[in-house]
């Protein structure tokens, strides 16, 4: 299965939807909780370039996007390919 890493923020519904739509898939991955100005929201800004919405997915290292870009990579039947399911 792929390497999976969501930040997220605690108080956004879209993480929390994100993290139940993967929970859902049967989809392990790693959360990373950022609070503005932290290290790894400097982190998630830096690898996503220059995102700070949340949440921000990787896929074994790639740039995806936020959970709308999930969603239509899902819709497109590209998602589970990616996640080698």
């Amino acid at each position: 299965m792929a390497e999976v890493v969501v930040y997220t923020k605690s108080y956004c519904p879209f993480s929390a939807e994100c993290k139940k739509f993967f929970k859902e898939k049967n989809v392990e991955f790693e959360e990373k909780e950022v609070v503005d100005d932290n290290p790894l929201g400097n982190e998630m800004i830096a690898k996503s370039g220059g995102r700070t919405d949340t949440p921000q997915v990787f896929i074994n290292g790639h740039h995806i996007g936020s959970f709308d870009d999930v969603k239509a990579l899902e819709a497109q039947g590209e998602l589970d390919k990616m996640l080698n399911l």
